[in-house]
């Protein structure tokens, strides 16, 4: 393991115009698509390998992190997660400002289809300053540790009034090196219908966009909500890290 002050600088280096120009290289155009039709998308590898590593590693800082949370003593399931505290390493940064417009267009386009009036600007930094001003200040970004036998229960991650309609997660760990099982769980509840679950598989680096709580579907002769929750099913064997990144602060 390599020291923290080496942590910290590593993960301080990375560029936050190296993040911007992976995510604009993104495959939109399918992202998009996805996330319309089947309610979640897949980023291919973004970060790399020494990037999941490193931060996988700062987890045992608590210099990083605002607070801990044991999940089995809230009933959230098995494993821990440290919510990071301000100011965010740079690549965590980089990642929220990068990610968010693009995300913004299709909250919007979600919005209006169910009728809901909220909107959203164009870059993080003033959708966070509207979060400040309403008393949400509380970084979200996280990150998310499992053990053998460990699992994250279905779940949303609404901290307040602004609740940004969409988060992404990625995999910091190599799946069947690192661990095996854990994989992220995506369920859809459409009216009077039984819920939909999805197992979305991820590489190491590789991020998965879903809905915070609901998004809109297209029926027969209407727009209607289908509620979403995600989680993670139990881990078989290893180790495995997560960076979650939410784009609304928390009260």
């Amino acid at each position: 393991m390599v020291a923290m002050a080496q942590m910290q600088q590593s993960i301080a280096q990375t560029k936050s115009s190296s993040i911007g120009e992976r995510v604009a290289a993104l495959n939109w155009t399918a992202i998009l698509s996805n996330l319309d039709d089947h309610g979640c998308a897949t980023t291919e590898p973004l970060l790399t390998p020494k990037e999941c590593t490193i931060l996988a590693e700062s987890y045992d800082s608590d210099q990083l992190f605002r607070s801990r949370i044991v999940m089995a003593r809230h009933g959230f399931g098995r494993g821990e997660y440290k919510y990071f505290a301000y100011p965010l390493p740079q690549i965590v940064v980089a990642l929220r400002d990068s990610l968010f417009p693009a995300l913004a267009q299709v909250a919007n386009r979600w919005n209006k289809a169910l009728g809901i009036e909220v909107t959203y600007p164009s870059t993080h930094a003033t959708y966070l300053r509207r979060c400040h001003a309403d008393g949400q200040s509380k970084p979200t970004p996280l990150l998310l540790r499992y053990g053998p036998g460990d699992f994250n229960c279905l779940h949303q991650d609404i901290y307040g009034e602004n609740i940004f309609p969409l988060q992404v997660a990625f995999l910091l760990s190599e799946p069947e090196r690192d661990f095996t099982g854990g994989e992220f769980l995506l369920t859809e509840q459409r009216p009077r219908m039984q819920s939909r679950a999805e197992v979305v598989p991820l590489r190491q680096g590789e991020g998965v966009i879903f809905p915070v709580h609901h998004r809109p579907v297209r029926g027969a002769s209407r727009t209607y909500r289908v509620n979403m929750r995600h989680g993670v099913s139990r881990l078989r064997s290893g180790c495995r890290h997560t960076l979650g990144i939410i784009f609304h602060d928390a009260a």
